[in-house]
């Protein structure tokens, strides 16, 4: 594993030599607009792994994308590897069907210092929710991003991060009534204690979210990037590019047959896959 190949994977070209907050800023939103959120393994017959090595080559070897406690988790070894002082946090994503905070901590997010400050760093939730910059773990404070406004909310021992998006306007009218959009502004999307986790916190709840049926990685495949302007997303069949305006956000959507979705794979998001993909877009919770 090669720090340098790493960073080289997400387009740095700065000094590394440095655990500063500005490149704290510039690798987390480097790596979020190369390196796709995406669950396809699960769909294309193989199994995601907390092993580090593997995934290492999956992402930046095999120039692919990953979920959660794929992504994080080898952001956690480049925080390491560069020097920063971070602790691994397991969070609780929210349920805008139930209302509620699922039980397990299902995301893996990472706590960083920096001169006496506390800053969450998340390269992997995806779609409009991703931030770009690490925020600033202070609560009620406003955090503008350009995907929209962030907000971290201590509760007590919990803090719970929400964002308040802009209105979204989709182009084409066929998919107005699409469950993948989102008409809420203000949306919470998970819930975390400073309780340190380590590696192996996680193993247990990765494999129940590629084994559950009723997980949403299993109901769905997804795979998202950032860009320079918004995101782009593939949920199942349906493809979205995602432009971010002033005073909203501009959605263009439509379906792509099974016969494109390959070539589309590789020009959107520069992603090949190995095994058979078998997209999936099952009734789940969840919104882009």
């Amino acid at each position: 594993m090669d720090l340098k190949e790493y960073l080289n994977r997400i387009g740095f070209t700065g000094q590394y030599g440095k655990a500063d907050l500005d490149n704290l800023f510039t690798i987390h939103k480097l790596h979020v607009m190369n390196i796709p959120f995406e669950n396809l393994s699960i769909h294309s017959g193989e199994k995601n792994t907390m092993d580090l090595h593997i995934i290492y080559v999956k992402i930046v070897k095999s120039n692919r994308g990953g979920w959660c406690c794929e992504n994080n988790h080898l952001f956690s070894w480049v925080l390491k590897e560069m020097g920063y002082k971070f602790t691994i946090l397991g969070s609780k994503v929210f349920n805008s069907l139930e209302q509620e905070f699922l039980p397990m901590d299902s995301h893996l997010i990472n706590l960083v210092e920096i001169d006496g400050k506390q800053y969450i760093a998340d390269v992997s939730f995806g779609v409009s929710y991703q931030i770009w910059h690490p925020l600033e773990l202070i609560s009620g404070k406003d955090q503008p991003q350009l995907p929209g406004v962030f907000r971290l909310i201590n509760n007590g021992m919990q803090w719970v991060l929400e964002k308040t998006s802009r209105k979204q306007l989709v182009q084409d009218k066929a998919f107005a009534n699409s469950s993948l959009i989102d008409k809420r502004l203000t949306k919470t999307l998970y819930s975390f204690t400073l309780t340190p986790r380590d590696v192996d916190h996680f193993r247990e709840t990765s494999d129940c979210l590629q084994t559950s049926p009723d997980s949403l990685f299993m109901l769905k495949s997804i795979c998202s990037l950032q860009t320079p302007t918004g995101f782009r997303a593939l949920i199942g069949w349906t493809y979205s590019e995602v432009t971010f305006k002033e005073d909203s956000d501009l959605m263009d959507m439509k379906e792509i047959p099974d016969c494109e979705i390959e070539a589309l794979l590789r020009e959107k998001f520069n992603l090949v896959l190995v095994n058979k993909f078998t997209p999936k877009n099952n009734k789940a919770d969840y919104c882009i």
